[in-house]
């Protein structure tokens, strides 16, 4: 028995109406036709789960969370995206919704980190693909560098598509 991917998350927030639009408007997720009291469901572009993303109102009384500065909890959610010209689009859009608090190389990852209007936080990332991993991508797995997205787009292309859900090298045959 094995998991193999996560199939969605749910997130407690104080108006699921206004997260929803920020998904929608930010991410591009789309609003599921699901009628339930308080929250909505969403999905993912390319996505054929039934929803990634359900998001529960519970009042604009709410505190923020504290996981990670005072409780434990969830740090935050990862998407990724197809192409390093996708994750240039989503960078621009954070930092015109003003949700951009990172970018980061890992290496194999490329991140972009953002926080919803509840101020939970979330990453979008491309992974470079198996075929494409070399000892300077995985050297640089130990280490948090400045992301380059042109410099990446130069490297890898810009349409090239990512290695879902993959961040080591291709076996190679003997």
């Amino acid at each position: 028995m094995a998991v193999t991917r996560l199939n969605h998350a749910v997130l407690y927030v104080r108006d699921a109406e206004r997260s929803a639009g920020f998904y929608a408007d930010v991410l591009g997720f789309r609003r599921l036709p699901a009628e339930f009291p308080g929250a909505v469901f969403m999905q993912a572009p390319g996505s054929n789960n039934d929803h990634d993303l359900g998001l529960f109102s519970i009042g604009a009384a709410a505190e923020a969370s504290q996981a990670g500065r005072r409780t434990v909890g969830l740090y935050h959610l990862a998407w990724e995206v197809e192409t390093l010209e996708d994750l240039e689009q989503l960078a621009d859009a954070l930092s015109e919704a003003g949700a951009l608090v990172g970018a980061s190389d890992h290496g194999t990852t490329k991140a972009l980190y953002g926080r919803d209007p509840d101020g939970i936080e979330f990453e979008v990332s491309w992974l470079v693909p198996a075929e494409l991993i070399d000892d300077a991508a995985i050297a640089a797995k130990s280490r948090i560098g400045r992301l380059d997205i042109a410099g990446e787009k130069a490297r890898y292309g810009a349409r090239t598509r990512g290695g879902v859900g993959v961040s080591s090298p291709a076996p190679t045959s003997a």
